[in-house]
């Protein structure tokens, strides 16, 4: 794999550690203040297929000869719109981002920035990337199967979070 192909996939995955650092002190921050996490059996399957997402990208593309042309270059560049988006989608959200379904119960909903116009805009950026990202290093059966898994977690997911962020539920906690 070329040098700058190495390069991109650990900024990636450097980004995702970063981003886990920033949501642990997210839920250290809401938890203080009285947050109460909700729906949390599936979560362990979001941390295995983001995880596996990554070992399934390594494993196709470990010999591939990568090289930066037109086509990679769109890729590349579709990419770095989606983590602008990403960005300004955790920026949005401020303490109240996490990786987890955290309530605060006395706060009120973010409709703000991405959050004006859709619910979940973060979970579309994440679709987008099990996409592009494998598409880069030519891991097109990554780019297939993620996304599919992508989905059916989040066919569980956003029903778990519009529950917590009902005022019904956080009316019983």
């Amino acid at each position: 794999m070329n040098v700058i192909f190495i390069i991109i996939f650990l900024l990636i995955v450097l980004q995702r550690i970063v981003e886990v650092i920033i949501a642990k002190q997210n839920e250290k921050w809401m938890k203080n203040r009285g947050a109460i996490e909700h729906h949390s059996d599936h979560y362990k399957w979001i941390v295995l297929v983001h995880t596996l997402f990554f070992f399934s990208i390594m494993i196709e593309a470990f010999g591939e000869e990568l090289v930066l042309n037109q086509w990679k270059g769109l890729l590349l560049l579709l990419f770095v719109c989606a983590q602008a988006f990403r960005v300004w989608c955790l920026v949005s959200l401020g303490r109240y981002w996490n990786t987890k379904i955290i309530v605060l119960p006395e706060a009120e909903l973010v409709t703000r920035g991405p959050y004006k116009f859709m619910k979940h805009p973060n979970y579309v950026v994440v679709a987008i990337e099990f996409i592009l990202i494998p598409l880069l290093f030519n891991a097109y059966a990554t780019a297939f199967i993620f996304p599919i898994l992508h989905g059916v977690l989040m066919k569980i997911r956003i029903p778990y979070e519009e529950k917590a962020l009902s005022r019904d539920e956080l009316k019983s906690n």
